[in-house]
């Protein structure tokens, strides 16, 4: 069963040849026998996904139940879930149970659908590696001595490795995307504000966003669905039309203009990648799109200005992590400024200090005009380039990651290095765009991703163009060669 494809699974579920309990102990014992090998889960809530079940069950025995009721998914450890550990991958975190659940958890509750548990994660979503989690690192099921990418990396892994047929994940920088690449599937960040951020714990407020992560765009499809709705207790959330997301995956792609930006093909990109992705733009070729070159000049100033504007909004989210109303305090302090000092010093991993203090540095005094906000002006001056981008385009494609995954440990040294593994993805966040990774290939064994960005609000195009792709390939069916 943990081989069909979510529109299998809710074929089987409606026409009862399975039962949601059936198919949420199969994936339960499935975490319990093969997860410890790869650390994707933080907690498994797995009392209460058979409850949800039950009740799902019922629901599908009246003849009338959503679609996706009766399925199982899991949920990235950054959103709020209610009665529910939710760590967001730190120690400051370790016995925080929300009061409430976010929005979107709600969302798929209210659908039916099963809870698994909650997936390992980068410390407050700061990484590209999965390497920062209080808990230990998540292992890529393609090669467990690589990293699954970051900070989605226990969602991409579990989704990888078959122990759900989806999760729910979050990008600030590529977090969906980048792990998407080195596991083998299909991840998307929808526009800034299409999904609430209602519950999810905040990074860095205005990239954030909320996404999905699962083997095909068209299971994408199906479960954005749901996930999408107006909530007006986001104020970040915006009021916009909610299309049938499945409507257009089977439109033809003849005459699509396709931009491939020069910046994403110089130094640094892997030459398989490369050669993979190469392989994918012909295919779109053969499919009736047409490719035109385009030029992103700003794009080299994604990076630096990000890591600036993300630490700066960091420092400021993460200040109320004070060891004073929830979370992690200290023991025996011997006064107030103690109780803070050792709170944070504690409770906090090395990388989210370091963008704390970066964040708190850019913003003092007589800095802030020199870093924050030239950083401000760079970001505009990245989005000005994808609108006349789209004057002549109307997807752009390109690498999502420079490389296949890489060894755990390789990069921790050089927090710059890791930095620029983001490289590709970055920009889509500054600008506020839709992104997606599809598999396009495998190098070395490892799998490679092909990166979709769309204007605003066109996630319909970009699931069509990622579904076209997919129909004439398939990368986005492979499984590790451990996983059965």
């Amino acid at each position: 069963m943990h081989n069909l494809s979510i529109a299998q699974l809710i074929n089987q579920l409606q026409t009862k040849a399975v039962s949601s309990r059936e198919l949420t102990q199969h994936f339960l014992n499935r975490i319990a026998q093969l997860d410890p090998g790869y650390n994707s889960f933080v907690t498994v809530t797995a009392e209460q996904a058979l409850a949800q079940a039950d009740a799902a069950d019922a629901r599908l025995a009246q003849g009338n139940a959503p679609d996706l009721c009766g399925l199982p998914m899991a949920h990235k450890d950054i959103f709020c879930t209610q009665g529910v550990r939710t760590s967001c991958g730190s120690k400051m975190l370790d016995n925080f149970i929300p009061p409430y659940s976010a929005t979107i958890v709600e969302n798929y509750a209210a659908a039916g659908v099963v809870m698994l548990g909650k997936t390992n994660m980068d410390e407050f979503a700061m990484g590209s590696s999965n390497e920062t989690s209080y808990y230990g690192p998540v292992k890529n099921p393609w090669a467990t001595h690589c990293v699954p990418g970051g900070s989605s990396g226990g969602s991409a892994a579990c989704v990888a490795a078959r122990l759900a047929p989806a999760a729910t994940a979050s990008d600030t920088g590529g977090s969906i995307r980048q792990p998407a690449s080195l596991c083998g599937i299909s991840g998307l960040k929808p526009t800034y504000g299409r999904i609430s951020r209602w519950g999810m714990i905040a990074f860095a407020s205005s990239l954030d966003q909320a996404g999905l992560m699962a083997r095909s765009a068209e299971d994408i499809a199906l479960l954005l669905n749901t996930l999408t709705s107006f909530d007006a207790k986001d104020s970040t959330c915006v009021d916009h039309p909610i299309p049938d997301y499945r409507a257009d995956l089977t439109k033809p792609l003849n005459g699509l203009r396709i931009g491939v930006p020069v910046e994403y093909f110089g130094e640094g990109l892997h030459a398989g990648t490369a050669a993979a992705v190469d392989a994918a733009l012909k295919h779109y070729e053969s499919l009736g799109a047409r490719l035109v070159s385009i030029s992103l000049p700003h794009s080299s100033l994604s990076v630096p200005a990000y890591y600036v504007i993300a630490p700066a909004e960091c420092s400021a989210n993460l200040s109320r992590f004070d060891g004073v109303r929830y979370g992690y305090r200290c023991k025996d302090p011997q006064d107030l400024e103690d109780l803070y000092r050792r709170s944070r010093a504690e409770g906090f991993g090395d990388e989210v200090k370091r963008r704390i203090l970066i964040g708190s540095y850019v913003l003092s005094a007589g800095f802030y005009d020199a870093y924050y906000s030239q950083a401000q002006k760079a970001r505009r001056l990245i989005q000005q380039d994808f609108v006349s981008a789209f004057q002549q385009v109307d997807i752009i494609l390109g690498p999502t990651s420079p490389s296949p995954a890489f060894e755990f440990g390789s990069k921790g040294q050089d927090p710059v290095a890791m930095y620029l593994e983001d490289i590709y993805t970055i920009a889509t966040n500054l600008a506020g765009l839709p992104g997606m990774s599809i598999p396009c290939g495998l190098v070395d064994g490892k799998p490679v991703g092909l990166q979709l960005i769309g204007n605003y609000f066109a996630e319909s195009l970009m699931l069509n163009v990622a579904h076209q792709y997919q129909l004439g390939t398939d990368f986005h069916t492979l499984a590790p060669a451990a996983i059965s």
